[in-house]
Formats: C-alpha cells, sequence, structure tokens
C-alpha cells in the first residue's frame, strides 16, 4: 500500500486531535462542575446543559441491552468504524480533500466517545437542545456533533457528485 501523501496526514493530524481534545475537555468540565443528571439553562425554553450518561448509542439505542453484549459490542464498532475510515481515507484522490476533513471529523467523534466508554462504561453527553418541556431532543456532546457534522457533508456530497472523486465546491 502506498504511504499517505502529505496533505492527508495533515488533515487528519490537525483534525482528529482536535476534535478528541475538545470533546474530551468539554466533557471533563461537565464532570467537575454537574452531579449527574444537573441542569442548568442557558437559552430558556430551548437550550441547557444537562449532565447524561449515555449507555447506549444514538438517541439511547441499545440502552437496555444486557452489558455482556452491549460493553464489547460499543467497543468494537468504532474501532471496526476506524479501520474502515482509514481505508476509505487511502483511496481518496487529491481533489477530496472536504471529504478527508468530513471522515476525520467523524474519526475523532467515534475515538472521543470510545474513550468515555472505555474509562467509564459510557458517554458522557451534555448539550440538551429542547422546546419548552414539551419535547427533548436526545442529550449529545461535541464528539457526536463532528460525527453528525461529517456524515452529513458526505450525505451531501453523494447527491452532488458528477462522479466518485469530486467533493462539493
Amino acid at each position: 500500500m502506498k504511504a499517505f501523501p502529505k496533505w492527508k496526514i495533515l488533515t487528519i493530524v490537525i483534525t482528529v486531535p482536535w476534535v478528541i481534545l475538545f470533546d474530551q475537555w468539554t466533557k471533563q468540565i461537565v464532570l467537575n462542575r454537574f452531579q449527574w443528571g444537573e441542569s442548568v439553562s442557558v437559552i430558556d425554553s430551548f437550550f441547557a446543559f444537562t449532565y447524561v450518561r449515555n449507555m447506549g448509542a444514538a438517541f439511547g439505542i441499545l440502552h437496555n441491552a444486557p452489558s455482556y453484549f452491549r460493553d464489547p459490542f460499543f467497543i468494537l464498532i468504532p474501532i471496526l468504524a476506524l479501520v474502515i475510515i482509514t481505508a476509505v481515507l487511502a483511496k481518496l484522490k487529491a481533489n477530496q480533500k472536504l471529504t478527508a476533513v468530513a471522515l476525520s471529523l467523524v474519526m475523532g467523534g467515534a475515538v472521543g466517545n470510545l474513550i468515555d466508554r472505555v474509562r467509564f462504561g459510557y458517554v458522557v453527553d451534555f448539550l440538551d437542545v429542547h422546546w419548552k418541556e414539551i419535547y427533548h431532543w436526545p442529550a449529545f456532546n461535541i464528539a457526536d456533533s463532528c460525527i453528525v457534522v461529517g456524515v452529513c457533508y458526505l450525505f451531501i456530497q453523494s447527491f452532488f457528485q458528477e462522479n466518485s472523486s469530486k467533493d462539493v465546491g
């Protein structure tokens, strides 16, 4: 296999650690300043910081699964995703720099949440978007946000590409 070109290495080395550090830093602030379940309103009836422990995946999927299944599953899946993302990154062409950034965002987010799972057995979530007290979007964190931004870019890009080797823009 050919070595990664400098631009790919720079994209990964800049993006992935930044995502991980920002994610872990914000989670550490929550762990230091909040009790589990504590909430502080930032924008009334819309946004709060709320310390939540997510035992499952996005939206709490599989949170009630037995721990003997759930714990290894949520450690193995991100590792598998990292291997696949690395393989996809290796195949990108020079004109796919935004795709490399998107994949690096997903990679950094996966590592950020994996760190939580290994450290605590759950993911620390704290960004709480809601409409009054009627509807609450499931709490999330910086890693989740980076994964969503990366995946959304990849999804949107898939609609606009003329062929599989071009980025939007």
